[in-house]
């Protein structure tokens, strides 16, 4: 059951960050971009590989934050460890 759950939250997360990926490099070019007045110094695929990390890091913990919160406190309690003594 933690193994599909993980699936879960990992393949939404990727398909959210790709169509992040689409819908900001359709209004934006990467080879425009600047940080602080100055250019970011990187190629177009490294800036395309960055941001997509980005946008998948960000949705990831969404989504777990997500199904954390709709786990049921019997859940929540099976997965802690049982204290001993």
């Amino acid at each position: 059951m933690q193994a599909r759950r993980l699936m879960a939250i990992g393949w939404s997360s990727f398909l959210a960050a790709c169509v992040l990926e689409f819908l900001v490099f359709a209004c934006l070019d990467p080879g425009e971009m600047h940080w602080f007045g100055e250019p970011l110094g990187l190629s177009r695929q490294a800036i395309y590989a960055v941001s997509f990390f980005a946008f998948w890091t960000v949705t990831l913990l969404s989504s777990a934050l997500a199904v954390l919160l709709t786990m049921s406190e019997g859940e929540l309690n099976a997965s802690q460890p049982q204290k001993r003594g």
